[in-house]
């Protein structure tokens, strides 16, 4: 039922209607906007009344929102599936890079890789071999000297993992906010290349943590009521809108260049929100969803998603059909006219149907999570097949199921109820951990109960 020799099948027929050679006044260029630790309810267009964000708002009226968009329940593995359509669990890149250890926890989590392997094909190097102009701008995450986004296949390339940069890092006479350094280079690279095709990928730092945001902002929000049940934080808010004014100074550029009827914008996160870090300190909530960054409920992996090409993407539309970032590398390359290599077949499936008709029917048999580390929760890995998502936690192999159209917030445990349900998931997790080589946790022989949830240096808790 779960076979993966059955899902690669699929895939490889469903790649054949949705690629086809295209010229190259044809082929979109493609912008990829990410976030960092942005949560799904932080968005006024998934509900936010406190934040200000009128560029994603202008980004989703002329596109469509995605209702039950995923990631990676933290940073690294959603750098990893997004750069190679492959889920992060067949590299072993389950946890932040370099990750951090428990010492005392009752099981020893597996080394993180401290590199995405060279021998991955980016979708930036599919493109880019295809005729695609490639540009990166901001935190990469997936490596250091010799792994960097150069070597896997960007050309141009500005890395940065700070809210503000120092003269040395910019050439400027001052220091200068990230957001507005990645935005002027961002419309340099397609002031440069605007007549040929290009794919460029912006990969914000706003919002993680430490917080910071330019004095004005700060004062404005400090000025506004909060939003009931919700933080409210004015440096949140404040770094919120930097990264909003980042999205707006890249749309005015397309639209100056008159490249928007040409382009495809992708706007999303990496992770759900965090909402409080190491001390305790709230940032951010994710309800109606269920917990935070770090784990596998829906707080912790689904996020926003807005997409728009117009004449393509309805204006205005509403998607409610499960996707995750690692389908975005299949739909590049759909988009690009280039298939696969064959080396490597990605696991996400091709969205460019979906952007069509906001309601097709994707032809997918789950989705699937592996988090074997102690983050914000305890090791796990999780399906979703269809509404029904079911959780296994490696400690102690307990089990929770939950039927999200019904309970998205995972208030009710369904997993003894639905007995039979659960054990088909479960099998099928089971399963296709196997068929990847998923790197499971040991138990830990120094193991101790008043210990465990201290993280090695003496830290309680993660970010």
């Amino acid at each position: 039922m779960f076979s993966p020799r059955c899902c690669r099948i699929l895939l490889l027929l469903f790649i054949g209607l949705v690629v086809s050679p295209l010229p190259a006044e044809e082929k979109p260029n493609i912008v990829l906007i990410l976030a960092d630790d942005l949560g799904w309810a932080d968005l006024p267009v998934y509900g936010n009344a406190f934040n200000e964000t009128p560029a994603i708002d202008s980004l989703a009226a002329g596109g469509m929102r995605f209702t039950q968009f995923y990631a990676g329940a933290v940073c690294s593995p959603t750098r990893a599936n997004l750069q190679s359509g492959r889920n992060e669990a067949r590299f072993g890149i389950t946890q932040h890079i370099p990750g951090h250890r428990r010492p005392f926890a009752k099981l020893i989590d597996p080394a993180v890789p401290l590199q995405l392997p060279l021998e991955v094909e980016t979708f930036a190097e599919r493109l880019g071999a295809a005729g695609y102009a490639t540009g990166y701008f901001g935190k990469w995450h997936l490596g250091g000297t010799g792994y960097s986004p150069a070597e896997q296949g960007w050309g141009t390339v500005i890395e940065c993992q700070k809210h503000e940069l120092p003269p040395s890092l910019t050439g400027k006479a001052e220091a200068v906010r990230t957001a507005a350094f990645l935005t002027e280079k961002a419309v340099e690279f397609i002031e440069t290349h605007r007549e040929q095709p290009f794919v460029l990928q912006v990969s914000h730092y706003a919002v993680h943590i430490p917080l910071s945001t330019r004095p004005e902002l700060l004062a404005k929000y400090e000025e506004k009521s909060p939003m009931p049940a919700y933080p409210s934080l004015p440096e949140y808010a404040g770094l919120l809108e930097e990264l909003d004014e980042s999205v707006g100074g890249i749309l005015a550029a397309l639209d100056r260049l008159d490249l928007s009827r040409k382009t495809l914008v992708v706007f999303t996160s990496d992770n759900g929100g965090l909402v409080h870090d190491q001390g305790g300190k709230v940032y951010t909530s994710n309800l109606p969803l269920r917990s935070e960054k770090g784990t596998l409920y829906e707080g912790g992996i689904r996020v926003p998603a807005v997409m728009r090409w117009p004449g393509v993407i309805p204006e205005g539309g509403v998607c409610e059909v499960p996707a995750i970032t690692a389908d975005l590398y299949p739909t590049f390359l759909a988009l690009g006219g280039v298939a696969p290599s064959g080396k490597e077949m990605p696991d996400g499936l091709s969205l460019v149907a979906l952007m069509r008709d906001p309601t097709y029917a994707m032809k997918r048999d789950a989705l699937f999570w592996h988090l074997p580390h102690y983050h914000h929760s305890t090791p796990a890995s999780a399906i979703r097949k269809d509404d029904w998502k079911l959780l296994e936690f490696l400690e102690d192999g307990h089990l929770e199921l939950y039927h999200l159209a019904s309970d998205p917030g995972e208030t009710t445990n369904l997993a003894e109820r639905e007995a039979a349900r659960s054990a088909e998931l479960h099998a099928g997790l089971v399963q296709w951990r196997k068929d990847i080589g998923a790197r499971m946790p040991e138990p830990n022989p120094a193991f101790d109960p008043l210990r465990a949830g201290e993280m090695a240096g003496g830290k309680r808790k993660a970010e």
